[in-house]
């Protein structure tokens, strides 16, 4: 997660590819979020196949859930996230929407909610909390 946000600060205000843009998001709060699953995974004693579920489900919501952020600071509620919308962009940070756009990040976000959602199959009707945050960070305004 450090490095995650050490290549962020080290960016801001420089021109970098989608590669590192990647990185980034992946490494920072997106490795917090896998971290956090993987955990509850290995606590469990869940199968290696379950693990292998969860971490793919960790890895795609941790990326929607910071590109769904990057939106969130372009066009989200001031209040309603208690901090200052468009802090990116006043810090030159890159995000998503800067590279594609906001409608094709949505896409991207509602993708990898999918594809989230889909690597829970496995786990059957267990899961149904971990569906339901996915949907939650979605649609969440703050």
């Amino acid at each position: 997660m450090i490095g995650g946000q050490v290549v962020d600060i080290q960016s801001e205000g420089r021109v970098v590819s989608p590669s590192t843009l990647e990185y980034i998001h992946t490494h920072k709060t997106g490795a917090l979020i896998r971290a956090a699953v993987r955990a509850g995974a290995l606590l469990s004693a869940a199968s290696e196949e379950g693990l292998a579920a969860l971490t793919t489900y960790g890895e795609r919501l941790g990326l929607a859930f910071q590109i769904v952020d990057d939106i969130l600071d372009l066009e989200g509620d001031q209040e309603a996230m208690g901090k200052a919308v468009g802090s990116d962009q006043r810090k030159r940070k890159v995000t998503y929407p800067d590279f594609y756009g906001l409608e094709p990040s949505r896409k991207m976000a509602t993708d990898l909610i999918r594809e989230a959602k889909e690597a829970l199959d496995l786990l059957g009707d267990k899961a149904m909390p971990l569906r339901t945050l996915a949907d939650f960070i979605l649609t969440r305004n703050a």
